[in-house]
């Protein structure tokens, strides 16, 4: 008897390791299913949006093109997701279109129309609180909280290759080569310190931009970590900021 009451507590066993893990399964195919709707539901209104407007001046057709490409890129990432991850940074791509739908419309004098989803990063990076123009290794350089022909690039706010770009309109997209190269590289650091410096809509300096302001910065600072001689604690031995860019000189940008 003892030997069959073995056999039936390992069965039992059994049971329930099969039931827990179909039960696993079941959630994350549950999970995965509502985040790509969620995804696919974002990128439609995106969609929509974009096909209901037209560009009538350069920052509008700018930004559009912006979101045309973010409608793009998120509809690849739905197809290819596999993992409710995956799935969400399909949705906060095209969020960020609709913040570039939102753009282009106030460049035209419309109502940019309803609220969107909180873009990841974007509450962290602050924004162009004030007209400002720099001249940068022989480039004149602006930045403006509104659109116009001198400023018509658009960006959202948020998060470039780990570090924080604000929200606001400029004369060139001085961000785009980290977003191409992956990286950031010598010389950022001085331009975003000459373009941001005491501006109200950016509450970090040099050191919150190299350290990635945002992503345990704030805590850094509150525990008084001041490892590099600075608020933020030690940048993890980023004195390269993750790599020198492959060598990539941003067709001028010398980064």
């Amino acid at each position: 008897m003892e030997w069959l009451l073995i056999v039936v507590v390992v069965v039992l066993v059994a049971a329930a390791l099969v039931w827990r893990s179909r039960q696993s399964r079941e959630r994350a195919a549950t999970e995965l299913a509502d985040a790509l709707a969620e995804a696919r539901r974002v990128n439609e209104r995106l969609g929509g949006q974009i096909y209901n407007l037209n560009g009538s001046n350069a920052a509008a057709q700018l930004a559009l093109a912006d979101a045309s490409e973010r409608y793009i890129a998120a509809g690849s990432q739905v197809d290819q997701a596999s993992s409710p991850v995956q799935a969400r940074l399909a949705k906060q791509t095209a969020v960020e279109g609709l913040y570039y739908i939102r753009a282009a419309r106030t460049a035209m004098d419309m109502d940019p129309g309803p609220a969107v989803p909180e873009l990841e990063g974007r509450a962290t990076a602050g924004e162009v609180s004030e007209d400002r123009v720099i001249d940068f290794e022989n480039r004149r350089i602006a930045a403006s909280p509104h659109p116009s022909s001198e400023t018509p690039n658009y960006y959202p706010g948020g998060r470039v290759a780990g570090r924080p770009v604000p929200a606001g309109w400029y004369s060139e997209p001085w961000w785009k080569p980290a977003l191409v190269a992956g990286a950031w590289g010598i010389g950022s650091a001085l331009l975003f310190t000459s373009m941001f410096s005491g501006m109200s809509g950016v509450g970090y300096g040099a050191e919150g931009f190299e350290s990635g302001y945002g992503e345990g910065y704030t805590d850094g600072l509150s525990a008084g970590d001041q490892d590099y001689g600075g608020p933020g604690g030690d940048t993890g031995g980023q004195n390269d900021w993750g790599g020198d860019g492959g060598g990539f000189d941003g067709g001028g940008f010398d980064f």
